[in-house]
């Protein structure tokens, strides 16, 4: 296995699938450092030697990945809750941020159901 930017990354994939598995790095990312090092795409990270590796880690280390651009969505979040913005509120409290209707779905921001009581009929 392959450490890159303190992340293993599976030997078994090509490459451009492998270096996917680093936070912040994306398939369009991982082409443009994969041809930045003059490595093959399609090669398996186990067919990669080590002055390739060597290349590869040397690129990305130029990028803001893992930590510190974990931190700083962090801090982007944390920035828009404490200036009080309509996208803090809602990252708040839980609720989708970007336009979507929440009466159906959203499940995944919400959790899971809450059973509410009803109100019991008010008997003469």
């Amino acid at each position: 296995m392959a450490r890159i930017a303190g992340v293993d990354i599976p030997k078994h994939k090509r490459g451009v699938i492998a270096l996917t598995y680093i936070f912040g790095i994306g398939k369009s990312r991982a082409q443009d450092i994969l041809q930045q090092a003059n490595v093959d795409e399609d090669k398996k990270v186990s067919q990669w030697d080590d002055d390739e590796i060597g290349r590869i880690r040397e690129i990305v280390g130029s990028f803001k990945i893992e930590g510190e651009l974990r931190s700083e969505v962090q801090l982007s979040i944390k920035r828009l809750m404490d200036i009080g913005s309509y996208r803090g509120i809602r990252h708040r409290s839980g609720l989708p941020l970007r336009g979507q209707r929440t009466k159906n779905n959203s499940r995944t921001r919400k959790g899971r159901r809450k059973t509410v009581a009803n109100k019991k009929k008010a008997t003469k």
